[in-house]
């Protein structure tokens, strides 16, 4: 066992640790809430990740360029009311439409900070503060404190979280879930084999070496803001569809649960590393603890969020770790 932890490559120890720190985090809730691997438990959590992974995959792509992204909550609320909005005069819109409006609308939003940040030279830590409370807002004058509501939204749009892929026993496999997990399968295809997409990991690595290697580093750090627009675009529409009523208020916090996802996933805060997959396991573990607190009767809703942060700063640094303690293993047999 020692001599397998020694031949894997570090970011695979750091996928291993945070795999196993997510089964120690469902065998504790296991222990404390009745009923947690019901059907409706494990429902719950999988729509939930599927609107919060498109904003974490968006958020590791700006990361792994040395930068961050913290309007993505307020384009998740753009997105969703505005999609909601215009479905409600254009109830006949195909469905691949309004997917494609909504993926246009973050892709805006998102072009706006890369240009700020790419060619403007603005820090995006100021940048997408900025945008954070512009796009909110927005939405607020826009809307004119009136809400979506599900009355308003075609029937296919009700329907959609229902919607069901395939079924194993009593867990259904939603369209929803189905729809993150295949863009979570693009970029890690994308990430893993096409040269251009690599090209954020070559900038966040090293700008300076990436520009002499002949990489356009402001537009990559550009195209990293566009993805990550549309992805929270995409998850606006997927927020849409799961909840159907949307205030100026949607989306809100989202921005700091994408960080948490990608940290705690194993994304180099300092750019230039990390992996689709943590940024998977990242996000079903910080929804896992998320849902379970709520779940969970000891804990009042004022702890609530809290805990949360208490929790994740846990995983991260028993994550940390461990992965260190896995790396010295590794280096004791060189």
């Amino acid at each position: 066992m020692i001599q397998f932890f020694r031949r894997l490559h570090p970011q695979s120890l750091r996928i291993l640790a945070l795999a196993i720190v997510l089964l120690l985090t469902v065998l504790f809730f296991a222990s404390q809430i009745d009923g947690y691997f019901s059907p409706r438990m494990l429902n719950r959590i999988a729509t939930s990740v599927a609107v919060i992974l498109p904003i974490a995959i968006g958020q590791a792509m700006v990361v792994m360029t040395r930068n961050i992204d913290l309007s993505v909550g307020s384009v998740v609320g753009i997105a969703a009311y505005l999609i909601g909005d215009y479905l409600g005069t254009h109830p006949d819109v195909h469905p691949v439409m309004v997917v494609v409006i909504a993926l246009a609308l973050g892709a805006f939003c998102g072009a706006i900070n890369g240009a700020l940040v790419a060619y403007g030279r603005v820090p995006s830590i100021i940048v997408t503060l900025g945008t954070l409370a512009l796009f909110r807002t927005y939405l607020v004058e826009y809307s004119g404190a009136r809400s979506i509501t599900t009355a308003g939204l075609p029937q296919w749009l009700v329907d959609l979280p229902q919607a069901t892929v395939f079924s194993i026993g009593n867990f259904d496999m939603r369209l929803t879930v189905a729809m993150s997990l295949v863009a979570a399968i693009i970029f890690w295809v994308a990430l893993s084999r096409l040269r251009v997409a690599r090209k954020l990991y070559a900038v966040g690595s090293n700008p300076d070496a990436a520009v002499v290697a002949g990489i356009n580093s402001s537009l990559v750090v550009f195209m990293s803001f566009v993805l990550s627009g549309m992805l929270a675009g995409l998850a606006g529409f997927m927020f849409l569809a799961k909840f159907g009523n949307i205030t100026v208020v949607a989306g809100l916090g989202f921005e700091l649960k994408s960080v948490a996802a990608v940290v705690v996933g194993g994304v180099n805060i300092f750019g230039g590393s990390g992996s689709i997959l943590g940024v998977v396991l990242g996000t079903v573990l910080v929804d896992t603890i998320d849902n379970s607190l709520t779940r969970w009767a000891i804990v009042s809703e004022f702890w609530r969020e809290a805990l949360l942060g208490m929790l994740i700063m846990i995983a991260v640094a028993t994550d940390t770790f461990m992965t260190r303690s896995f790396g010295r293993m590794k280096g004791k047999s060189e």
